[in-house]
C-alpha cells in the first residue's frame, strides 16, 4: 500500500490520484449566464446531490490548478445566481466533452458544441434540449475553501424544477437507469457508463436488518471459495433457514452426487459445496445458498 501526504507531492499529481480513485463522478453540465446575458455551458465532475428537503445539489468549478484562474461558470453564479444543471447521457458525451474546451468568456458553448438552447420557466440560463434531465436551480450560496490553484468553490444549489424526459421513464413512472444511459467521470481522459452489464442490483440493508458477516459460521466465513461480496450478501440475510428446511434440501441431486463422490474426502466435499452456493447466490437467491452452505458430509 503506497502512502501519500498531500503536502509531499504537487497539487497536480495528488489532483490526479484523487480523479483517478473516487470514481466514477456524475457530470454536472451546468448552463450560466453572466449580467449581460452571455450563456456559458460546461460540465463538471465535482458534482452530486446532497439533500432532498429541499432538493440540494452541489457542484464545485475549482480554480485551475495550472495557474489559479477561475472558470466562467464560477464568475457567472457570482453575478447571476442561477443556474440550470443538465444530466449527461452516452448519446450527447462527445459534445458535453467539447463543451468542456477553454474557450474565451463571451463564447457560447451551445453554439460550439452542437447543442439546442431550450428556454428555462423560471431562471435566466437556457437548458440542453438534448439532455434526459435537467434541474433549474437558484443559487444558494458560493462557499470557496482556499485561494491557491486547484482551490474548490462550491456551489450550493436549491432544485426549483427538474425536466424529465419521458423516454427515460420506466412502466412506474420512474427513471430507469439502462434507458437513461448515464455516463461518468473516471480519471484522466477515461469515461465509464451506466448500461448493460455494469448495471447491477443490491437489496437495500435498510429493508430489513441482516445477520451480520460476523454471525456466518466460521467455516463458512473463512471459506476459501466465497468473497467478500458473498458473504456481504449472505449477512444481508435476516434468518438462517430451519434444521428441517436444510434437512428437505439434503435431498437435491447435486447435494447427494457431491456426498457421494466425496464421501472419503471432507475437504473437496466443502470446496465444491461451496462452489456450488457461490453460484446459486450469486443467482440471487440467498436461502438456497444458505441451505447448501449449512449441509453436513454424512
Amino acid at each position: 500500500m503506497k502512502t501519500i501526504n498531500p503536502k509531499d507531492v504537487s497539487i497536480a499529481q495528488f489532483h490526479s490520484y484523487l480523479l483517478g480513485a473516487i470514481a466514477p463522478r456524475p457530470i454536472a453540465f451546468a448552463s450560466t449566464v453572466d449580467k449581460e446575458g452571455n450563456v456559458n455551458l460546461s460540465p463538471f465532475s465535482f458534482f452530486n446531490v446532497f439533500g432532498t428537503n429541499p432538493p440540494v445539489l452541489v457542484f464545485s468549478p475549482s480554480r485551475r490548478v495550472r495557474d489559479n484562474t477561475t472558470k466562467h461558470s464560477l464568475d457567472n453564479v457570482l453575478e447571476v445566481p442561477e443556474v440550470v444543471i443538465n444530466m449527461v447521457n452516452f448519446s450527447m458525451v462527445e459534445q458535453m466533452s467539447l463543451a468542456s474546451t477553454e474557450y474565451e468568456k463571451g463564447v457560447n458553448e451551445f453554439v460550439k458544441s452542437g447543442f439546442s438552447e431550450e428556454s428555462s420557466l423560471l431562471v435566466k440560463p437556457p437548458r440542453v434540449k438534448e439532455a434526459p434531465v435537467a434541474f433549474e436551480c437558484k443559487v444558494l450560496q458560493v462557499l470557496p475553501i482556499g485561494e491557491g490553484g486547484g482551490s474548490a468553490n462550491l456551489v450550493i444549489c436549491e432544485v426549483l424544477l427538474a425536466h424529465i424526459s419521458e423516454e427515460v421513464l420506466d412502466e412506474n413512472g420512474q427513471i430507469s437507469p439502462q434507458k437513461l444511459d448515464a455516463v461518468a467521470r473516471m480519471g484522466g481522459d477515461w469515461y465509464c457508463r451506466a448500461n448493460g452489464e455494469a448495471l447491477f442490483e443490491i437489496a437495500k440493508p435498510i429493508r430489513n436488518k441482516g445477520i451480520g458477516v460476523d454471525n456466518i459460521p466460521p467455516h463458512i466465513r473463512n471459506s476459501s471459495v466465497l468473497t467478500g461480496n458473498n458473504l456481504g450478501r449472505l449477512g444481508n440475510c435476516e434468518r438462517l433457514p430451519e434444521p428441517i428446511e436444510i434437512q428437505q434440501y439434503s435431498q437435491d441431486e447435486t447435494i447427494q452426487e457431491m456426498k457421494l463422490r466425496f464421501k472419503n474426502d471432507p475437504e473437496s466435499f466443502d470446496f465444491h459445496l461451496h462452489q456450488y452456493a457461490k453460484e446459486v447466490l450469486e443467482s440471487g437467491d440467498v436461502q438456497t445458498a444458505w441451505k447448501i452452505l449449512l449441509q453436513e458430509q454424512e
